[in-house]
């Protein structure tokens, strides 16, 4: 449980020390509500790359972020918390990426090739150790009362978050509750076991939906570069997907409906619980330049926060979430998608625990 007694006194207002914790808070993991969970994992990216430098580029670009927030009130005061890179994923990811390279540059046509379906073997391996170690990590930290973020790497991280999260509110207390995943992106990511990965980033959401039974609702928002079969797949799902494509929601817009009404109808469609998935390519790529696919279109920063207060206004309750494709660059060189990541990261802080009545939204 979260250990309020021995919390730090610390000044808000001052800059954050080159030690300090992630947006310059002094608390331990004990003293924290939330705990952030990084995962440094690009293994089946098939684009562009940088993503597993993401929570390293995120936790530094959090110091430069001011504490005050014009959305939540004080979202600092229940204690945040982000835990050290994991040396053991860094190094899986290192092996799993150099494997998968020789996949991705036949596009996983691996026909008569058994050295390279040797590869694929390994790497899907790989993909589901790293499953079950987030899997163990969120449910512990679940089990400890904690409030978790995830902060990939790539977007197949968050697939053990995901069900562990499902697995665990579905029924807490004894009560069962419908899930639902409320999914940020320009892409759907319900490709099957795309170039041959069975954990591909393209891929978690048809993952989520076809091996987390729990989750009974999947809202994808902010969707603009699909496959034919994706598609195919997400209407044979009938009400248990509801995808609101770009191009659908700038067409309510061109004829006339405010973007609260938008949000509203995003939040309704939503179960009691929700966890929240967010790619950071869901919005316009001109604040994240760098993300392994960039697609043209995409939600405003201040679109995507709209959204997230209509789901607590609405009544229901955040869970969890992770955020995921902020890229610093191969070589480092994009801060601005860092700061970008590490506004949203503290926007999704607070917004799930104002839907959780440990903060107050503030009025608009």
């Amino acid at each position: 449980m979260t250990d309020h007694s021995q919390r730090p006194s610390f000044d808000p207002n001052a800059a954050a020390t080159g030690d300090s914790g992630v947006f310059g808070l002094p608390f331990t993991e004990e003293q924290s509500r939330v705990v952030l969970l990084p995962v440094p994992w690009e293994v089946t990216t098939s684009y562009g790359g940088g993503t597993s430098k993401g929570p390293e580029a995120i936790l530094e670009a959090s110091r430069q972020v001011d504490l005050y927030d014009l959305d939540v009130e004080k979202p600092y005061e229940p204690g945040i918390f982000m835990r050290e890179i994991p040396a053991t994923v860094a190094e899986w990811n290192a092996e799993g990426r150099q494997l998968a390279q020789s996949i991705i540059e036949v596009g996983g046509d691996l026909e008569s090739n058994q050295a390279l379906a040797t590869n694929l073997s390994k790497v899907n391996e790989l993909s589901s150790a790293l499953n079950g170690w987030v899997y163990e990590q969120v449910r512990e930290l679940l089990k400890a009362g904690k409030i978790v973020g995830l902060v990939g790497g790539d977007h197949a991280t968050p697939f053990g978050a995901i069900r562990a999260q499902a697995e665990f509110f579905s029924e807490a207390g004894g009560k069962k509750r419908e899930f639902g995943v409320l999914h940020f992106d320009a892409h759907s990511d319900t490709r099957i076991a795309y170039e041959g990965f069975e954990h591909s980033h393209a891929s978690i959401m048809h993952n989520v939906l076809e091996r987390i039974p729990q989750v009974k609702k999947l809202v994808q928002v902010g969707i603009r570069d699909v496959c034919e079969q994706e598609i195919e797949y997400c209407e044979s799902q009938g009400e248990r997907v509801r995808v609101y494509f770009d191009r659908d929601l700038k067409n309510s817009r061109f004829r006339g409906e405010t973007f609260e009404g938008m949000a509203n109808r995003i939040a309704s469609d939503l179960p009691e619980l929700v966890y929240v998935s967010f790619d950071i390519d869901g919005l316009d790529p001109r604040f994240c330049p760098n993300t392994g696919t960039p697609v043209p279109g995409g939600l405003e920063f201040s679109e995507a926060v709209h959204i997230l207060k209509a789901v607590v206004r609405s009544g229901r309750k955040i869970v969890g979430f992770d955020l995921n494709e902020v890229s610093p660059g191969e070589n480092g060189e994009g801060e601005w998608d860092a700061n970008c990541g590490a506004r949203m990261l503290y926007k999704l802080i607070g917004i799930t625990l104002a839907s959780q009545g440990e903060c107050r939204l503030m009025a608009d």
